[in-house]
């Protein structure tokens, strides 16, 4: 518990880099949700939470991308470089493999 509890603020803390805002409100959260399930004696119950916890980490590294309002209508995105990934160049007519 306390291993994924670790790893969910090391995530937290790269994947909202310089976002005080978005990096304290994730650390209250994550703390509350902690917090709130300390008491839980159910083997069942536990791991159900920590299978939740788990995904809620998988899906900040992988999925979430900070962006910044440069202008009225304009929103720069800035990716992590574990996020980047080649991408698979267009082809008009597909080869057979």
């Amino acid at each position: 518990v306390l291993k994924l509890f670790k790893l969910l603020h090391r995530t937290r803390q790269e994947v909202f880099k310089n976002d005080t805002k978005a990096l304290e409100a994730a650390r209250q959260k994550i703390n509350e949700e902690f917090r709130n399930n300390r008491g839980e004696t159910s083997e069942e119950k536990i791991n159900e939470l920590l299978k939740i916890a788990s995904d809620v980490e998988v899906i900040l590294r992988t999925s979430v991308i900070q962006a910044v309002h440069t202008d009225s209508d304009k929103i720069v995105l800035i990716p992590r470089k574990d996020l980047l990934q080649d991408n698979t160049p267009y082809l008009d007519k597909p080869t057979k493999k």
